[in-house]
């Protein structure tokens, strides 16, 4: 009898903590690196395409593969609060494995912040194999377009793609380049002006910042530095969502980190729910603007024209490929209103159950728009987000869509005024 009531007392003080939090997230500590999460390989199987069909063309649009941290800033960061903590003799063990972490990221990446990895290489190489089983009759005397951000590391996977095509089939001509000329497609914040004034407005800033008020655990910071640490106002903020960044982003350079060493599993979900929440505010449509989501709409239209170019048999490239950043997938994604890269709510501390940077941008994530032709003549289009075929129409099953529906669902996902 007594151990009925235990077990009963400890499911309602489940329920209770639940019901406390409805909007807490529960992801594993794989999923809570969110888009620095390495790229997760499918089951191939569900790609299969029917013998009906005939691979006539794709759109490839990919985000670089995994990299060095984009910058020495939060291991700069944390040196120096580490640093301090040590003269201070405040630091805990977590602290010391925290500074050994830092000088082995500063040591393997040498200098080359930012930079593709040979994870990120092995990625886009392995998704260029992926690509050439699924439909090797495009890659044979075919042509290739392939164009990249002036970015080193799109440059980069771009070459690591092309290449490993190459090595699997030399009947390929690959015509590429890179460089500011493609920024409107792959760069489009660096010139849009609707999105630089939403970004310059206190509108989502002060939606994020309370967020982060309420939600940063700042028991990571005092987990490292210790509990008499003399904090000064925001420190330990900042020092928390410094270890996340630097933690979270390990597994994309292939450097071995404990993060249940520095953070609890629910602490961890806690500060990938912030990054989240700011990429979501910022490169994903919202109640707060759709400038985030409409930059996208030159990319669209150009995978759209370009396909529709491939219909008439006026394209004279059977694969183009493009190669950009999260903030150029972000917002494409979300544009068309993909499963889970799309979600609007007032509500914005439920963001994190629905709309998940990890399922929407992990690194080397890609968008792969088929054309195939019938035995009858047809044309139809298959999605593949992240090497799964998706529903391209909200609401609908199939994942092959007459040419002429997929052309009129993605015109009217732009916006009106470049509507026909």
């Amino acid at each position: 009898m007594r151990k009925v009531i235990i077990i009963l007392c400890s499911i309602a003080l489940g329920l209770a903590a639940t019901a406390a939090d409805p909007t807490a997230t529960h992801y594993s500590y794989t999923e809570c690196q969110g888009s620095a999460m390495p790229y997760p390989v499918p089951d191939q199987a569900p790609r299969a395409i029917p013998d009906s069909l005939t691979p006539v063309f794709v759109n490839h649009m990919s985000r670089h593969g995994a990299r060095f941290l984009s910058s020495s800033k939060y291991t700069s960061t944390l040196s120096r609060y580490l640093g301090r903590a040590d003269s201070l003799h405040t630091i805990t063990p977590a602290g010391r494995e925290l500074q050994k972490l830092c000088n082995t990221i500063v040591r393997n990446t040498a200098g080359r912040w930012g930079a593709l990895d040979s994870l990120g290489m092995a990625e886009q190489r392995g998704i260029a194999s992926r690509l050439h089983i699924l439909v090797p009759s495009l890659f044979i005397d075919t042509k290739v377009n392939a164009i990249s951000s002036y970015v080193p590391r799109c440059v980069a996977s771009m070459d690591e793609f092309t290449h490993q095509l190459t090595r699997l089939n030399n009947r390929v001509e690959i015509y590429s380049a890179s460089g500011r000329q493609n920024s409107p497609l792959v760069r489009p914040w660096t010139h849009d002006k609707d999105y630089k004034e939403y970004i310059d407005s206190k509108q989502w800033h002060e939606v994020y910042d309370s967020f982060v008020d309420a939600t940063t655990p700042v028991s990571v910071a005092k987990k490292i530095l210790g509990d008499k640490y003399p904090f000064a106002p925001g420190e330990a903020q900042d020092v928390s969502l410094a270890v996340y960044k630097v933690v979270a982003g390990c597994a994309a350079m292939a450097i071995p980190a404990d993060a249940s060493k520095y953070m609890t599993i629910e602490e961890y979900n806690a500060l990938w729910s912030i990054e989240n929440l700011h990429h979501y505010l910022t490169h994903s449509a919202s109640t707060l603007s759709q400038a985030p989501m409409d930059m996208a709409s030159a990319l669209l239209t150009d995978m759209m024209e370009t396909m529709d170019q491939a219909v008439k048999g006026s394209n004279e490239y059977a694969v183009m490929l493009r190669f950009g950043h999260a903030e150029t997938m972000m917002p494409l994604l979300a544009l068309m209103r993909l499963p889970g890269c799309y979600y609007m709510t007032n509500y914005f501390d439920t963001v994190g159950l629905h709309w998940r940077d990890f399922h929407v941008v992990p690194m080397a994530s890609n968008l792969q728009m088929f054309l195939f032709k019938s035995k009858s003549g047809r044309y139809y289009v298959r999605v593949d987000l992240n090497e799964v075929p998706v529903p391209l129409i909200p609401g609908r099953s199939d994942l092959y869509t007459p040419w002429e529906k997929a052309k009129e669902y993605m015109t009217r996902c732009l916006p009106l005024y470049l509507q026909p």
